[in-house]
């Protein structure tokens, strides 16, 4: 079991690295992925599963303790990131298809590897998990009703089958995971240690999927959505921490919701728009997937460093005196 987590570990920990892998060979082998299109929700609702057996009480236990910071972060996490989503596809002039598919990875819940970053910044890791945890639960309500609000001048939009989609992909496998882990608490708890290595796969494979079945768009077009999601990515980061420091939070608290704003469940907006949309717009979550793995890490490594600056600099300045 010892070898099995520490693989587990390893490939989450480099899950970055795997998502360009598997991009790659969406791109340059496709037939390997594309009779796989039908399973990108049962993908994405293995990742909500796993997410379940790890939810706990402590999860939300932040939302009781510290509700303002908690409510912050998701209505700024709701509202920055469709805004800018928005203000992006009607500025650049976006075709129809990437501007939906843009406002749609904008409309998402918290990415699931936004604690991650969180942690590995040095930020409130608790603040982080409530915020995703509670971002993640009022998706269907408040997903559908952003995408309806925002994209409706591209495409027609059915909210009612926005909201039963996420209900099935998201909602119900988080609710069987906490329901297996209360019956089963000790075999979830021993399930738990593959949970990296079985996320990393399927939220890959939703990559590989997408990418594989938009190849001719994103040589036609890619260039254009990579730019869109860098800039929609980074600056939703740069807000994020903008708007926490407005209100007052404390450094680590702006870290957490920096990585809670910035970072998209793109699994979402790529299974959201497979089903509901033309295949082109699942492309931007697609990329969105890649690379906002790549600019957390780098971000987390930013502040880290940072801290660790700033606090070898306190102790030097405690030696002197």
């Amino acid at each position: 079991m010892n070898s099995i987590a520490k693989a587990s570990k390893f490939v989450g920990d480099t899950f970055s690295v795997w998502v360009i892998v598997f991009a790659l060979l969406g791109f340059l082998l496709p037939e390997w992925f594309t009779g796989l299109k039908g399973q990108i929700s049962l993908l994405l609702g293995i990742v909500m599963f796993g997410m379940g057996l790890t939810l706990s009480s402590a999860d939300f236990r932040e939302v009781f303790r510290r509700p303002l910071d908690v409510t912050l972060g998701v209505v700024g996490h709701y509202i920055i990131m469709p805004l800018l989503a928005y203000g992006l596809a009607v500025s650049l002039h976006l075709p129809p298809d990437i501007a939906v598919g843009v406002i749609l990875v904008g409309c998402c819940p918290s990415g699931t590897a936004s604690n991650v970053m969180t942690f590995l910044a040095k930020g409130d890791v608790a603040l982080g998990v409530s915020i995703a945890s509670v971002s993640t639960l009022i998706a269907p309500l408040a997903t559908p009703a952003m995408i309806s609000l925002l994209a409706g001048q591209w495409m027609n939009v059915s909210a009612s089958s926005l909201i039963l989609d996420i209900l099935k992909v998201v909602i119900i496998p988080i609710v069987l995971g906490v329901i297996v882990k209360a019956l089963f608490r000790k075999q979830a708890e021993a399930a738990t240690v593959t949970l990296p290595f079985v996320s990393t796969l399927a939220i890959v494979l939703i990559v590989a999927i997408v990418v594989a079945l938009n190849k001719t768009h994103i040589v036609e077009s890619g260039l254009l959505i990579f730019a869109v999601v860098i800039l929609h990515n980074g600056l939703g980061y740069a807000l994020g921490y903008g708007f926490a420091r407005l209100v007052g939070m404390s450094p680590a608290k702006r870290k957490a919701i920096v990585f809670e704003t910035g970072m998209q469940n793109s699994g979402l907006g790529a299974s959201l728009a497979a089903a509901h949309f033309n295949p082109l717009a699942a492309v931007p979550s697609a990329i969105f997937s890649v690379w906002h793995n790549i600019s957390g890490s780098l971000l987390a490594t930013w502040f880290a460093r940072r801290e660790q600056k700033r606090q070898t600099q306190q102790q030097s300045n405690h030696t002197l005196l």
